[in-house]
Parts: structure tokens; sequence; C-alpha cells
């Protein structure tokens, strides 16, 4: 029999009452990027100006347990050339502003892997497009023309001036 023995931590965090903080955010990714067992709250006073008290019980995410993989980030800087990190900055930005237009994620239009994918391959049609894993018939039908798009203005600014 395996037994996982995880330890219980602690964090304690003072926000001011107002949205908007860089200790909201700093909470914020501490939030996401732990098991969150349970939090207290409680508004205090602290130098003149009213804060939360924020008491956050976790547990510690191990690196990796028992038969389970932890997906590590990848940086496409590193494994990208740089022209083609270029153009997965801009396809990350055409990506971006297709999301809001439709009020999806952005994950749901192309995901990271797909758009690198895009910036090394440069596809010139959707067919190309569809062969890339992942991007069927609807994604290219959608969100593949803005794609190509920006591929080719890429490669017009990346062409030499002809006089």
């Amino acid at each position: 029999m395996f037994f996982l023995i995880m330890k219980l931590q602690y964090a304690s965090f003072i926000i001011p009452i107002y949205p908007g903080s860089s200790e909201q955010d700093e909470l914020n990714r501490f939030l996401r990027g732990h098991r969150i067992i349970q939090t207290c709250k409680e508004l205090v006073a602290t130098e003149g100006s009213a804060n939360w008290a924020i008491l956050v019980e976790y547990l510690e995410n191990p690196e990796k347990n028992a038969g389970e993989s932890v997906k590590s980030k990848v940086d496409y800087k590193e494994i990208l050339s740089a022209e083609d990190f270029t153009l997965f900055s801009r396809l990350r930005e055409t990506r971006k502003k297709l999301a809001e237009e439709n009020g999806l994620p952005v994950y749901a239009v192309c995901t990271n892997e797909q758009l690198s994918e895009i910036a090394k391959r440069k596809p010139k049609n959707l067919t190309e497009c569809m062969q890339i894993d992942g991007i069927g018939q609807g994604k290219a039908d959608k969100y593949v023309p803005a794609l190509l798009e920006c591929i080719n203005s890429q490669d017009n600014e990346n062409s030499p001036a002809l006089f």
C-alpha cells in the first residue's frame, strides 16, 4: 500500500480593501499555484487604514507524485528561432483579439503549442493549417484567416524593399 504524506502549510497576507492592488495579484497567484484547504479573512486596521488579513491553509503541491507527471511550462523563446518567436508573439496578440471578439478564453482559439507550430511552419492556406494537431475545419474557418493575415503581414515586413 502506498501513502502520500503531504505537509499542511500556512501563508498570511495583508490586502488593502480596495481592488487592483499588487498584494491582491500576489494572493491570486499564490492561490492558483497551491491546493487550498481553507481560508480565513478578517477586516483589520493597520497603520491607519483598513485591510483584509487573510490566512491560507494549503497543501504544498509535490513536484511529482507516484505515477503522476507534472507538466512543465514551455519557454517558447528558447525553443523557437528569433524570427519564429517574433511571429509567435504576433500570433498570440491576434489570438487574444479573436478570443475577446468571440467571448472565449484564448486557448479555445488556439493553444500556445498550435501557435508555435504555425510560427515554425508558416502555413500558406487553411489546408496547411489543418495539418497541425488540434486545428480542424471549425477552427480553420473561424480563426485561421486572421492568423494567416498575421503571417503574411510578418512576411511583408521581413521582405526587402524593391526599388
